[in-house]
């Protein structure tokens, strides 16, 4: 570009005299690029709607730079933008809605609502079309920390936006434009009161299809505000009956994300009211596509709807029998809330399941079905190698407690007294450490009869240093049932005992110990190879 050139652009775009964009615009169709670009540059840097319209009209044809330096000058042409779109020329509304959109210039919203209301205007459907690529670049913003406003805080212009709309929306009647009903629901919250009265009102102009987009959206945001009424305590009825009747996969995997792992006492609330999930009828159809997580929030919709029982059981099996580990987990866990011999028959089927934790829910429910062969499959799994299956069991055996066969140990006959012992020695893990806080008591019958009960029940071997030490006790009896127990010691401290023990004050307690030690010793011949000399 000349210096000539340079200078008269610049008078151009600095003059007051109007008369200077009738001389710009031929530049802008100009074949030479210096005078094309100068030109535009010229126009967008007056305050000339005229000029600004020219630059509109021929938008479509813009090339890379031209749409660079549009773009540096943007802020300059809201007016001419306003008046393309309201403008009856297809071409200029067209390339004014496109650089609308372009530009996100969300003040030009009125000015799309005007003409998705006016029917007489040709553009409403470029006018609903470009509507809704605003808010979703609104939406975007608001939900994107990274995606900031370039000009205004984004929930300053959702506000602005909502305005606009909820008054089409009191006038829906009157233009009964959808495009208005989906900008709305992607930028209103659930407490709108101005959505509440149309979602409680059923003579609404818009209730029908509003409840339409809701039933049929998409759109996250508009996905995200239908489940956000499942934490409304006073949700809409309307509202909770789209939750329930959405079929769509998309829609599916958002609610049972929502669901969780379980669901708050608002959502509970709420699931409760819900009376039909027509995709839970499907079973497989719908179940076989979600993940273990949604799985498992699918049971926790079953069992806290309001839906059937038969049809949550069915549910239930299906999951149990086909579903993912998350499912098949879920299920057997519901399981304990329904009786009959079906249920029954899936209890002992998730026996069966290689899954530990499957394996744990139907362990506690065994007893209260009064299955046969609960007590010893429970005492089977009580060395489990998985410890969910081992609590599992001990929790089933919460009645088999050292101190309950502690209390009632002296009622009990010799065999009772055997074979309980022997089960809760297995069963509670405290019995050891139970039976050596009594033996070590300072109460003398105490003593006796955790002695007592170390021989009935198997347990010397672990206690068998601490029942040593009693070969000192003041107490000749307790000494003497101390030596006793010893019979089947194997720790050189009990052989040292027994050995004192020769020595006690007490002839019972000497004689006792001393048949212990001729016993032990014929064990130890029995065990020793003989000298065959004519070998």
């Amino acid at each position: 570009m000349t210096e000539g050139l340079k200078t008269t652009l610049q008078l151009l775009a600095t003059t007051s005299n109007e008369a200077a964009v009738r001389v710009l615009v031929p530049g802008l169709d100009s074949l030479n690029a210096g005078i094309r670009e100068g030109a535009l540059s010229a126009i967008l840097s007056r305050r000339s709607p005229a000029g600004h319209r020219e630059v509109l009209r021929r938008l479509h044809t813009a090339d890379e730079r031209s749409r660079a330096i549009i773009e540096e000058r943007r802020g300059r042409m809201t007016q001419a933008l306003r008046d393309a779109i309201l403008s009856g020329d297809g071409r200029l509304c067209v390339n004014g809605c496109r650089a609308a959109v372009w530009f996100r210039e969300y003040d030009l919203i009125p000015a799309l609502i005007n003409v998705l209301e006016d029917h007489s205007s040709p553009n409403g459907e470029l006018a609903g079309t470009t509507l809704v690529e605003l808010v979703n670049l609104l939406y975007t913003e608001l939900a994107d920390a990274h995606e900031t406003s370039r000009r205004r805080d984004p929930e300053l212009v959702r506000r602005y936006v909502i305005g606009g709309l909820e008054r089409s929306i009191e006038r829906f009647s009157s233009h009964r434009r959808r495009e208005i009903l989906e900008a709305y629901l992607l930028l209103v919250g659930r407490d709108s009161a101005v959505l509440k009265r149309v979602l409680n009102d059923p003579h609404h102009a818009a209730f029908l299809v509003l409840v339409d987009v809701l039933s049929k959206s998409n759109a996250a945001g508009v996905i995200g505000l239908l489940l956000a009424f499942l934490d409304d305590p006073r949700a809409p009825s309307s509202a909770l009956a789209v939750v329930a009747k959405r079929s769509d996969l998309r829609f599916i995997r958002y609610l049972l994300r929502k669901i969780g792992h379980e669901p708050s006492t608002a959502v509970r609330q709420n699931l409760k009211r819900i009376e039909s999930v027509p995709w839970l009828e499907h079973g497989a159809a719908v179940l076989d596509h979600l993940d273990d997580a949604r799985q498992h929030a699918a049971v926790r919709l079953a069992m806290t709807s309001g839906v059937p029982r038969t049809q949550v059981f069915c549910v239930v099996k299906d999951l149990l029998l086909n579903g993912k580990p998350g499912g098949r987990r879920a299920a057997a866990n519901a399981l304990s809330e329904f009786n009959g011999a079906e249920a029954n028959a899936l209890v002992l089927k998730a026996l069966e399941d290689r899954d530990p934790h499957v394996l744990a829910g139907a362990l506690v429910q065994l007893r209260r079905r009064g299955i046969l062969g609960a007590l010893p499959r429970l005492v089977e799994m009580v060395d489990s190698e998985h410890a969910v299956v081992r609590r599992a069991a001990r929790t089933s055996l919460d009645e088999f407690t050292f101190q309950r066969f502690l209390a009632a140990f002296d009622m009990l006959d010799e065999e009772v007294r055997r074979s309980t012992g022997t089960l809760v020695k297995k069963v509670d893990p405290q019995t050891i450490p139970q039976l050596k806080a009594e033996i070590q008591s300072h109460m003398r019958t105490r003593r006796l009869r955790g002695l007592m009960i170390a021989q009935v029940i198997g347990a010397v071997e672990p206690l068998e240093e601490t029942i040593a030490g009693l070969i000192h006790d003041e107490d000749h009896m307790v000494r003497a049932e101390a030596v006793k127990a010893l019979r089947g010691g194997r720790l050189s401290a009990s052989r040292q005992a027994l050995e004192e023990a020769l020595s006690d004050p007490s002839a019972t307690v000497q004689e006792a110990a001393r048949a212990i030690l001729r016993e032990r010793a014929r064990r130890c011949d029995l065990r020793r190879p003989r000298f065959d000399p004519g070998a």
